[in-house]
């Protein structure tokens, strides 16, 4: 048996696809979501038979990694159902099944399969005063736990849109894992959009800056884009990174039909950005978001899986990174000024608390 972590550093690991739209082609009930319509965690309790299908779609396609149906188990998300209670237990589920069919098909195959428990971002977004970060942190923890006990061999924090919520996420994770006693690999994800920026305006120096301090594990991109527009990113993480990257795209943008929307992406071509991006930019854990299917990870795992990592020459740049943009520690002669603008006048508060030094 080999640890994740050691197989993330032997070879290329391939994760699997979209969760979503496969469930849905199952065509559950009303019932079968407990009357909560859209909240997919539930059926890891009432239809564990339908995400276990989803799993074992992925792994005959060669999918080295399955992600859980725990996309939404936060704080957040569950909220809005009113079953905020049910992080845990939703969360258990849901790594539950994963574990047993990853492990089904290791012993049918004779390869090790791996499973990474999803955190999604929710639907708050500290930043903008949503919710307070350590309502959002202790969401987390609950749901990284559940994940842990379930069996998961790491915990993937993903399509991440706000830095706050990163850390928020990361932090509680890491306090899990802490208490597991057990190795769990930490993956963060971010979602660069269309204009290049994370949602709230972060670039991706920012990010980096942000997030590998925290001690992820590995770090990368998914959702919001295709491959081709997630390229100079990519490019930016491999020259500045110094933990392995990963890169979970959508089928291409996607493209607004009556049908609804449709990803215009094959399978062969989502195979062929990838081997670009494991060649050119050392990525060392691939798989897809939004519009992939079984179909796309079996072209995937056919041209990337087993290959070795290809190393990297990385040179770190030391810095500060604000909500948008990282700052270097780099000066000519003049001196480097760190600190927050602000203003006296537009806060008597705070212009008395000067004035009292």
């Amino acid at each position: 048996m080999t640890s994740f972590r050691d197989a993330l550093s032997q070879r290329i690991l391939v994760a699997d696809g979209a969760m979503g739209t496969m469930l849905q082609a199952f065509d559950p009930s009303l019932e079968d979501f407990e009357g909560l319509e859209g909240c997919n965690e539930v059926l890891n309790v009432t239809r564990p038979d339908v995400v276990a299908g989803v799993h074992d779609a992925y792994l005959s396609a060669g999918a080295d990694c399955v992600e859980t149906n725990t996309f939404g188990a936060n704080w957040a998300a569950l909220g809005e159902y009113e079953i905020a209670e049910r992080i845990e237990e939703l969360s258990l589920a849901g790594a539950r099944i994963a574990r047993e069919r990853a492990d089904h098909w290791s012993e049918r195959t004779g390869r090790q399969r791996f499973v990474l428990g999803s955190m999604g971002p929710g639907t708050k977004l500290p930043s903008l005063g949503h919710v307070t970060f350590g309502v959002l942190r202790d969401g987390y923890r609950r749901n990284a736990e559940g994940l842990i006990a379930g069996g998961a061999d790491g915990l993937i924090v993903e399509t991440c849109q706000d830095l706050l919520q990163v850390k928020a996420a990361v932090l509680g994770a890491r306090e899990a894992i802490a208490g597991s006693g057990r190795d769990v690999v930490l993956v963060v994800q971010v979602t660069i959009e269309t204009n290049g920026a994370m949602l709230l305006g972060s670039e991706i120096g920012a990010a980096l800056g942000v997030i590998e301090p925290l001690g992820a594990d590995v770090i990368g991109l998914n959702c919001a884009t295709g491959p081709a527009e997630m390229s100079e990113h990519l490019r930016y993480l491999a020259r500045h990174c110094n933990v392995r990257l990963s890169c979970m795209p959508n089928a291409g943008l996607p493209e607004l039909t009556s049908n609804g929307a449709r990803y215009p992406l094959g399978p062969s071509e989502l195979a062929a950005a990838q081997v670009g991006f494991v060649e050119q930019f050392g990525v060392g854990l691939v798989g897809g978001c939004c519009g992939t299917t079984p179909e796309h990870i079996a072209a995937v795992a056919e041209a990337v899986s087993g290959r070795p990592v290809v190393r990297r020459e990385v040179a770190s740049v030391p810095g500060a990174a604000s909500l948008y943009s990282h700052v270097p520690f780099s000066q000519d002669a003049s001196y480097l000024a760190i600190g927050e603008r602000t203003n006296a006048n537009g806060s008597k508060v705070f212009r008395e608390a000067m004035l009292a030094g």
